[in-house]
């Protein structure tokens, strides 16, 4: 169900899960994008060569992926914060599957706060934050 002002959010609610693509193709476009690029991002032996397990996906790269799953949740929201804390790195090529859980609601300011994770397919949480939306009062 797609969010269209703050009088469409119930507390508890979970958010629909949201899996993006963290394909070595995808991650190695953004951190070229960002000026990023080298091999941490671009091939798994380059990363493993400087000590990670392998091709990382860069944080701000999982930050935009916390905000699109907010976007598909509440087209007509604005994000006003992301906080993560990064506990494991999001490799490439490895599903991240996202989801939230709103656990408060200003209905008189049009915010919604909500509890965020990145797992991956063996359940381990990668990251988690929280985020601050505002939502049309009507």
């Amino acid at each position: 169900m797609s969010i269209s002002t703050i009088h469409d959010v119930e507390f508890g609610t979970e958010l629909p899960v949201f899996e993006p693509d963290t394909s070595l193709e995808n991650v190695g476009k953004f951190a070229r994008a960002v000026g990023w690029g080298g091999p941490r991002f671009e091939s798994h032996e380059g990363a493993r060569k400087e000590g990670f397990p392998g091709a990382l996906v860069p944080g701000i790269m999982g930050m935009g992926f916390l905000t699109s799953a907010i976007h598909q949740w509440a087209p007509t929201g604005h994000v006003e914060n992301v906080d993560t804390v990064f506990r494991a790195p999001m490799l490439a090529d490895t599903p991240a599957i996202i989801s939230a859980v709103v656990t408060d609601i200003d209905e008189d300011d049009g915010i919604v706060e909500l509890d965020m994770t990145v797992k991956n397919t063996k359940d381990e949480t990668r990251v988690f934050g929280t985020a601050r939306v505002k939502l049309p009062l009507s």
